[in-house]
């Protein structure tokens, strides 16, 4: 069989899912085109301008209007604006004659299941025989699409169904129709996780596949919650959120953010479509669904739906909750239990739903009545939905961003003990979980040499889940793999000579244990192994360095034991970069300040597409402290040419530093050059993260590493940068643009990375420029001004400007 490849793909229907979609494939480097409907009549602007329905402009308004719609949209839908260069638009009439050459159509049209036949229709006159076609659908039965088409046309349809926002949200569901061949559901499998970064799980077509259906069924069960344990909304977003590992939005915000409408089509579908379903009658929507529905009160995009953003008398910004009883709007209420204090110092998620079960409160009967109604659901869905119970956790959380999904909460409920649960609701789980249980299982996953087991129904054995090998998953190997610990790390051998040192602070967040965790992994890979990398599998890579801690330091006045911290962190750095063995670091999600510092001074970065970094350091009133001043002065050197530009490259880096610059995706930090082109790589999917990391530092240490000398020939421009970059913080003072303190810490920076006052350009080392910025760093710790901001920051959690 020939290698199948993606060069091209035409996408047909632009609205907000077919320009997410189009989005996301341009950003994986996929040539796009966009095809959607010829308007029928002329806008207000047109007529103005003269213009008839046979300008092309017209012609492709609809297209062009709802792309441009999207790229504005926040988050941004695309890693880096240049990628949109890779889409090119068009329309159904003049255009569709170009679906001949392209790889992949994928449809995206209405929800209407003549409309997609109708397209159908159409693309079969011009698709070449071979090229796939698949339907992104949300719950039209895949079987009823392809009827009438012809048998290349079949073989080679399925559904793919995208998660909106198709950039962050990771779930690829894949349903085959009645003919489509085995071959192409095996391809579409392993694109999606390998290119698109998704986690994709080939479902049954049944109404809503999995995602949906398990997910609407949540939502559902919390809606009736509401009414029968008279709990506020507040209440259950607190209780279905965080805590939990749920998203922020938790439940009510979330509908509002994708909207009631939505909800209530993929409601409604299961509804009508699963009349055998045993929770049937939980899907019909409950009356004050219907009042919102008819008062279009659909969430985010009608101004209004479970909460309400308004303006108050005083003029400030506050958000309304809706009262299900009265549905009316009143002031948000504060939402407390004492089973969730009980939670607060257990940091793992997964060790928290034992304690939540047991709750004596409201809570306590909130979650053992959510929990045991989803176990049942769940456990019922095999084989309807799918035959393998791990494809119904994993489309949990990868469609709803659920850090659990339902069996492995029933894991950690213990799996006896939420058949009790369970039992007391008056509910039973399907027979398999007791057969299970009969045939020696305790558990629907176990951990074996590295490698995560599932429950296996048919065979009734605990069996490998397939598609592991390209992944290394740092939980499953932590035990038996460590090398060392203590507070702040776990170092852990990847094999192959290769070590991971893991932080595990609060946050990621690089205090005195993380360095000397750090410090370790290097003298251990140093003596006995090969190489380093620096990763981790939590939310972010780090948040920064432990502020907390350099507040106290400063408050109590001890400036020589704050002066020994910094240089601990800034020498740490160093030996990151000038060490014996390769060191990669792999940064995903937040990755500011000291993890951003510790980013650059790493041999080589793997980052996850998904990389939010940048120094941020001005936030909390101070400069980067732990190498970043000095690297971004060192970063400008190396793009130096002749003449007058060499000011100009500088002042971008410093720029980049004083406004707290942070990249929104991994591409971004290329053109701040906090990443470096030729050197640093990216990795779409954040799973194949640590195992591509290793990759790296193996090749790095089979090509014959050798330990590099410090640098001392950074050419640094002296008085001529440090004239020019005060008169800028001075007329940016005076125009109210930064405030005295912002100007007192920029004008620091500035000194740093002008290397001091020097009276020409001179060559110096990187201790030279190290020494100024721990200087600089101290000094801005003594100021009342930045020990309000640090302060401000540690108990609100976002940045005071003073």
């Amino acid at each position: 069989m020939s290698k199948r490849r993606i060069k091209k793909i035409a996408i047909i229907g632009s609205g907000i899912m077919g320009s997410g979609i189009a989005c996301h494939f341009a950003n994986i480097g996929i040539d796009v085109l966009l095809l959607d409907i010829v308007p029928r009549e002329l806008n207000a602007k047109e007529k103005a301008k003269g213009l008839t329905l046979e300008d092309k402009v017209v012609r492709n308004r609809l297209v062009n209007e709802a792309l441009a719609a999207s790229l504005k949209s926040k988050p941004s839908p695309i890693y880096h604006q240049s990628f949109k260069n890779r889409i090119t638009t068009g329309n159904l009439e003049d255009d569709i004659a170009k679906v001949a050459n392209v790889d992949w159509i994928m449809e995206v049209v209405v929800e209407r299941l003549d409309i997609k036949q109708q397209v159908f229709e159409k693309l079969e006159k011009y698709r070449t025989p071979g090229t796939l076609i698949t339907s992104n659908t949300s719950g039209i039965p895949i079987k009823f699409m392809s009827e009438g088409r012809s048998e290349d046309f079949q073989r080679h349809f399925c559904g793919t169904h995208f998660f909106n926002p198709a950039r962050y949200l990771k779930l690829f569901e894949i349903i085959p129709g009645p003919k489509t061949d085995p071959s192409v559901l095996e391809f579409l499998n392993g694109y999606g996780e390998q290119f698109l970064g998704k986690t994709s799980v080939i479902a049954k077509d049944t109404p809503a596949f999995i995602g949906n259906r398990i997910g609407i069924f949540s939502i559902q069960s919390l809606f009736h919650a509401v009414k029968d344990l008279d709990l506020t909304i507040e209440e259950v977003d607190k209780l279905s959120g965080p805590v939990i590992g749920r998203p922020k939005s938790a439940t009510f915000r979330t509908v509002d953010v994708v909207g009631l409408d939505t909800l209530v089509h993929v409601a409604n579908g299961i509804y009508d479509n699963c009349p055998d379903d045993e929770r049937h009658e939980l899907f019909k929507l409950p009356d004050f669904i219907n009042t919102m529905m008819e008062n279009k009160w659909l969430g985010s995009k009608t101004k209004q739906g479970f909460y309400k953003k308004t303006v108050n008398a005083e003029g400030k910004k506050e958000i309304l909750s809706l009262d299900l009883n009265t549905l009316e709007y009143r002031e948000k209420k504060r939402a407390k239990f004492a089973t969730l204090e009980l939670t607060k110092s257990i940091d793992k998620v997964v060790d928290r739903f034992k304690v939540l079960v047991k709750g004596k409160d409201k809570a306590g009967e909130f979650y053992r009545k959510s929990f045991a109604a989803l176990f049942a659901y769940v456990s019922n869905r095999i084989p309807e939905i799918t035959d393998d119970l791990y494809k119904i956790d994993d489309a949990m959380k990868a469609g709803f961003g659920w850090e659990h999904g339902p069996f492995q909460i029933w894991d950690a409920i213990g799996v006896e003990a939420a058949i009790e649960i369970m039992k007391a609701e008056g509910l039973e789980p399907a027979a398999w979980v007791n057969d299970m249980l009969a045939s020696g299982s305790s558990s629907f996953y176990t951990i074996k040499d590295g490698a995560t087991y599932a429950y296996n129904i048919p065979t009734k054995t605990q069996e490998k889940i397939p598609g592991q090998d390209a992944f290394i998953i740092l939980d499953n190997i932590r035990k038996s793999n460590e090398v060392f610990k203590n507070s702040g790390v776990v170092i852990e051998d990847l094999g192959d000579g290769i070590l991971n040192c893991e932080f595990q602070s609060k946050m990621n967040t690089i205090g005195g244990d993380v360095l000397a965790g750090l410090n370790k992994a290097v003298d251990l890979a140093e003596k006995d192994f090969e190489g380093l990398v620096i990763g981790n599998q939590g939310a972010n890579f780090s948040v920064g360095a432990n502020i907390g801690m350099i507040f106290m330091m400063a408050v109590e006045q001890e400036y020589d034991e704050l002066n020994m911290a910094i240089k601990y962190f800034q020498d740490t750095m160093m030996r990151m970069r000038y060490s014996a063995i390769p060191t990669v670091a792999a940064p995903h999600g937040m990755t500011l300040g000291g993890g951003c510092e510790l980013s650059m001074h790493a041999d080589k970065v793997v980052a996850a597409a998904e990389t939010y970094i940048g120094l941020v350091e001005f936030g909390v009133g101070v400069i980067p402290g732990g190498g970043g001043s000095k690297e971004m002065a060192l970063r400008a050197q190396d793009l130096f040419h002749k003449g007058d530009v060499q000011l100009n490259v500088l002042q971008e880096h410093f720029l980049t530093v004083g406004m707290a610059k942070v990249a929104t995706s991994a591409y971004e930090a290329f053109d701040m050059n906090v990443l470096q082109k030729g050197k640093d790589v990216i990795v779409v999917n954040k799973d194949r993260q640590i195992a591509e990391a290793k990759k790296h530092a193996l090749l790095m240490a089979e090509a014959g590493y050798s330990q590099k000398p410090m640098r001392n020939d950074i050419l640094v421009l002296g008085k001529q940068a440090l004239g020019a970059f005060m008169v800028g913080t001075d007329s940016m003072h005076a125009s109210r643009y930064i405030s005295e303190h912002d100007q007192k810490i920029a004008n620091k920076l500035a000194y740093v990375m002008a290397g001091g006052d020097l009276s020409e350009p001179t060559r110096v080392s990187e201790q030279y420029l190290l020494d100024l910025e721990r200087e600089a760093f101290l000094s801005l710790c003594t100021e009342r001004k930045t020990l309000e901001r640090i302060q401000h920051m540690l108990t609100k959690g976002k940045p005071l400007r003073n």
